[in-house]
């Protein structure tokens, strides 16, 4: 069974890094899969080697995805040489470009993946965005065997008020890898001062995109009202993006620059999520996001979680410890809530581990679902 796997790049994105998980698990199991990962963005990505290394064909598009029609007879053309039995768009509403590419073609069967409810179409024009928002969300559902969202909100989203066809469109939540966290030395003191930090800091920890999306520079303002509470409280920012200089700003002005680490994106978030303390994730309200699997490895690692309401029940675990608060409430209030939890013991790792693999994030689970899309 070969699968066409059309992603944005291997770049270290969520999605890409999930299905490279994934992809190593099933080399894990000594489960054959013959994968090969059409990048629409035609650059290098930084998984390129690792993805390779697991015998996975990696290709990127020679044409930019903006030149519209070129880049589809690229990928057209991609589609006849390889002679694929499966294309798997993972590209949410873009994915509809994908299915045009392959009209007519012998495939067997045509997969969207819905990872997130912010429904991009990759333009910066209000206008086109409106235009081609209903014309890509009824090419997939008209052209798409499979609709799979990774949370309830995400396929709901998606589909946009239609009722759910049985057997079409479905849920199946992303594997969440347990192995790094389960060997995770959690070194807090060395942690510490490897950063400089006081030995008896208690770290906030902001771990993704430094994006709107995300919204880390509420997340600074949260931290401020903590440091007001406990001067001890730190952050700890693992991640990059187009608001990153914005957030350093942030802190300086808020007289936080001592108090703030900026480590970049680490290949060690296990290691840093079992040194922290709390997890922040104050994500927009509207749109909501998917399905968080950085929610899923905070539980995993003890940590207690500050939530805003834009994060659904989906990812958690009956371990949680957690307040999910409104972005309305202000920072102040994230502040006291962050100190609350911290009077009460977090879920123990051990505890948060048993949960996991009784939960269909749990890697075999989450793999043979996976894989059986593609029969």
């Amino acid at each position: 069974m070969r699968v066409l796997h059309v992603v944005e790049n291997l770049n270290g994105g969520s999605v890409e890094t999930w299905l490279a998980r994934m992809l190593a698990h099933a080399r894990k199991r000594q489960v054959d899969v013959d994968w090969t990962f059409y990048c629409a963005v035609g650059q290098s990505g930084a998984k390129d080697e690792e993805v390779r290394a697991l015998g996975a064909g990696v290709i990127h598009s020679p044409v930019p995805i903006g030149r519209k029609w070129a880049f589809v007879r690229a990928m057209r053309a991609e589609l006849q040489r390889g002679k694929y039995d499966v294309l798997h768009c993972h590209h949410d509403l873009v994915s509809g470009v994908y299915l045009v590419a392959a009209v007519g073609l012998r495939i067997s069967k045509r997969i969207v993946h819905v990872h997130n409810a912010d429904e991009d179409v990759l333009t910066p024009s209000i206008l086109k965005q409106l235009i081609m928002r209903p014309v890509l969300r009824r090419t997939c559902l008209m052209m798409a065997d499979r609709i799979v969202g990774n949370s309830n909100h995400s396929l709901y989203t998606f589909i946009a008020g239609r009722d759910r066809r049985t057997g079409v469109d479905i849920v199946q939540y992303l594997g969440v890898d347990s192995t790094r966290f389960e060997v995770a030395t959690g070194d807090r003191l060395g942690f510490r001062r490897d950063l400089s930090l006081a030995e008896d800091s208690r770290i906030l920890l902001f771990a993704g995109r430094m994006v709107p999306e995300k919204n880390p520079v509420f997340a600074v303002d949260v931290l401020a009202e903590m440091r007001q509470l406990d001067p001890t409280t730190v952050g700890v920012f693992v991640g990059a993006g187009s608001l990153e200089e914005v957030v350093r700003q942030r802190c300086g002005e808020l007289g936080l620059g001592n108090f703030v680490r900026f480590l970049g994106w680490r290949d060690d978030v296990p290691e840093v999520m079992c040194c922290s303390d709390w997890f922040i994730l104050p994500h927009p309200e509207h749109p909501m996001e998917g399905f968080g699997i950085a929610v899923v490895e905070a539980q995993l690692a003890g940590l207690r979680m500050l939530l805003s309401r834009g994060i659904l029940d989906d990812p958690l675990l009956p371990t949680a410890s957690f307040r999910r608060l409104a972005l309305s409430d202000g920072p102040k209030i994230w502040g006291q809530a962050a100190m609350e939890l911290a009077q009460h013991p977090a879920a123990s790792r051990a505890d948060a581990l048993a949960a996991l693999r009784q939960s269909p994030f749990e890697m075999d689970t989450a793999l043979s679902n996976l894989l059986s899309l593609h029969k």
